[in-house]
């Protein structure tokens, strides 16, 4: 037995006894549907997710979605292909902490079903970061350009910050790190009052540690249920905080 068959027929179990006991919970709500969220099948290809780095990154924005993601292969039969991205090609990124990552992999938004931004460095405009990518201006119009049908851009904390910049985010639901909601409504951003906030193609979640519950919403959302369910109990993590759905005020 290998060990994602292992992990999948362990880690599992446990989620279905999370689930049968939720299920049997008196009063008990169904999780919110997403907007475009249905029954409908999935596509039979593989979920493709690009997590985009820069230097200065915040080291908890880009590595927790990238796990959640990662490790939602176990949990699936649909294959998760999980990258991270530069606008520069291959090469080291130095995130925020001094934590070094080699990068192999080119921006190729065509490539991908999902976008993470993660943010980092707002606190400190003259470091780099993403007042940096702002002012570079590269990322911010990649960022536009990339825009398709069947392709959602995601961020969290102030990654979204990114979105901002490139016109994603005006007259639209969203949120940020709360250091950064003043500027983001100034600039457009219709805010809600949410941990993650899903508009369909363009999904946002508050600072740092929402990026685990970013990127588990988008699990339930892509993927199922029963993933993100497991997901938690093999993280030992709840998704916390409400996620706010387009149709919902």
């Amino acid at each position: 037995m290998n060990r994602r068959t292992l992990l999948r027929t362990t880690t599992v179990l446990g989620a279905a006894t999370l689930a049968a006991g939720a299920a049997g919970h008196a009063g008990a709500a169904p999780a919110p549907a997403a907007a475009g969220v249905s029954g409908a099948p999935r596509p039979d290809g593989p979920l493709r997710v690009h997590v985009v780095l820069f230097d200065g990154v915040e080291e908890l924005d880009f590595t927790a979605p990238y796990e959640v993601f990662s490790a939602s292969g176990y949990f699936t039969d649909r294959e998760v292909a999980v990258r991270y991205v530069t606008m520069t090609g291959a090469r080291v990124v130095e995130a925020a902490y001094g934590t070094r990552v080699r990068v192999d992999h080119r921006w190729a938004p065509a490539e991908a079903d999902v976008l993470v931004v993660p943010g980092g460095g707002y606190a400190r405009p003259e470091d780099p970061g993403v007042w940096a990518e702002i002012r570079r201006g590269t990322l911010p119009r990649a960022l536009a350009a990339a825009q398709r049908p069947g392709l959602t851009i995601s961020a969290l904390c102030t990654g979204v910050m990114l979105l901002s910049a490139a016109g994603l985010t005006r007259g639209r639901p969203c949120t940020t790190h709360h250091r950064a909601r003043a500027d983001l409504e100034q600039q457009g951003g219709v805010l809600k009052n949410a941990r993650v906030v899903d508009d369909g193609d363009l999904v946002t979640a508050g600072g740092v540690t929402s990026g685990l519950d970013l990127a588990l919403w988008l699990v339930r959302r892509e993927l199922n249920a029963e993933a993100a369910i497991g997901l938690e109990e093999m993280l030992e993590y709840e998704a916390r905080g409400t996620v706010w759905t387009a149709g919902r005020s």
